[in-house]
């Protein structure tokens, strides 16, 4: 419960721009790229799924329907695929300014409350392992006792 009493400025770390990158920050930075790439590569495979099934579903409709319903199907189905497709490179650009600016340590929107929980999660994993090592402790303790009274 320490934890919380804590204010979320102490927890902010310090950034010195004239030393190399630590590893920290060259994983942050490669999972920014790895997400934002991925993101990127959805967004075009998007797009470009969309616009072959245009190109395949068009004469299909045409040819099986009157000309205004294959007309708002393509035009619905050609919108949605493109307003998808944008959305999600505008989301792989907006998280990789997020990723890039908190890897800088720019502090942006959002920053203080991943590091207070990534500080919470190691102090936990911490008190799990420390519990772990007494009671293996513990254990090792009991089956000596066992053996020498046996």
């Amino acid at each position: 419960m320490s934890d919380q009493s804590k204010p979320a400025t102490q927890l902010k770390p310090n950034y010195d721009s004239s030393a190399p990158p630590s590893s920290r920050q060259v994983v942050k930075f490669l999972t920014a790229a790895t997400i934002g790439t991925v993101l990127l590569v959805l967004s075009g495979l998007t797009l470009t799924g969309t616009v072959i099934a245009l190109i395949i579903a068009t004469p299909a409709l045409v040819v099986a329907s009157p000309i205004l319903v294959p007309a708002g199907t393509v035009v619905f189905l050609a919108t949605a695929g493109f307003l998808f497709s944008g959305c999600c490179g505008l989301t792989a650009l907006m998280a990789l300014s997020w990723l890039y600016e908190y890897a800088a340590g720019k502090h942006p929107p959002g920053a203080d409350q991943l590091d207070y929980a990534r500080m919470r999660i190691a102090n936990k994993a911490r008190d799990m392992k420390d519990r772990a090592k007494e009671y293996g402790q513990y254990v090792h303790h009991k089956a000596q006792e066992a053996t020498q009274a046996s």
